[in-house]
């Protein structure tokens, strides 16, 4: 069932949109080496609490964590853990937030001290690949043309890993609901675009193979090669003329290139 929402649960699921950008600009912030994944995953959910949310994630299917918390050979879902972020490490965080009956969802990979160029590269890439996808959402469009421009983008033109076992979905007072969303598909291909619909379109993108496993803890992804994987994503409401991005990574951006410890060159 495909929920097509009103413009004010448009502008309510803006709103809990915009938490989950502004969590993810402290996150921003606060990243360096020496910090651990679960000192970030505390401060994102007291910021979201003290925001007047709730952390989307936690306790959802029996995930323990605000967070979403990936690092480098991690595609997604990773658990956040103690280890402490390094040097030229790159790290995934996902986050959702529920506020006034709507759930929020955006994700954003940072790039912690120098990286090297191919890693830039899948940053840079699969960045770009996300606002590709993002507009093929109009009116008009189906499915299948966002599909098609990441993987045309990031596989057939960069040779690049496109994850299969997990996509992007409908969002709205559920935290996945349909219609699902590939990075991968036939353009022509899928449910057709009309407005009010809202969904979260995520490029999860490896630099090698896009063969995957889940790890020991049953939910973090991995790649098979161990090799990095970038992950970005946005919620946007489909549109006549262009989408309407719900989402924002304009304070995040501005406090990745304040934060002397993180790289922001790459695109």
């Amino acid at each position: 069932m495909v929920y097509y929402k009103t413009n004010d649960e448009i502008e309510l699921i803006r709103k809990s949109c915009l938490l989950v950008s502004a969590t993810l600009a402290e996150v921003a912030n606060f990243l360096k080496p020496g910090v651990t994944t679960l000192q970030t995953d505390a401060l994102a959910e007291k910021y979201i609490r003290d925001n007047g949310g709730v952390p989307s994630f936690k306790n959802y299917k029996g995930f323990p964590f605000t967070c979403c918390i990936s690092v480098n050979d991690a595609v997604v879902h990773g658990f956040p853990n103690n280890e402490v972020i390094k040097e030229g490490d790159i790290v995934s965080v996902d986050v959702g937030v529920f506020m006034n009956g709507f759930h929020g969802d955006s994700a954003y990979t940072f790039a912690v001290g120098t990286l090297t160029d191919d890693v830039r590269q899948l940053l840079r890439v699969t960045k770009t690949s996300l606002y590709k996808g993002v507009e093929k959402a109009i009116v008009g469009n189906r499915v299948g043309d966002i599909s098609f421009a990441v993987q045309e983008y990031t596989e057939r033109k960069f040779g690049y890993g496109v994850v299969r076992e997990l996509v992007g979905h409908g969002l709205g007072r559920q935290l996945h609901e349909d219609p699902q969303v590939p990075n991968y598909g036939k353009r022509g291909s899928g449910l057709k675009l009309r407005e009010g619909l809202v969904i979260a379109i995520e490029p999860m993108i490896n630099m090698g193979k896009k063969d995957v496993y889940y790890d020991e803890d049953g939910w973090t992804v991995k790649t098979k090669d161990g090799k990095p994987a970038a992950h970005y994503e946005h919620t946007i409401c489909v549109q006549k003329n262009k989408p309407d991005i719900l989402s924002s990574f304009a304070g995040i951006e501005a406090n990745e290139k304040a934060n002397p410890h993180l790289d922001a060159t790459y695109y």
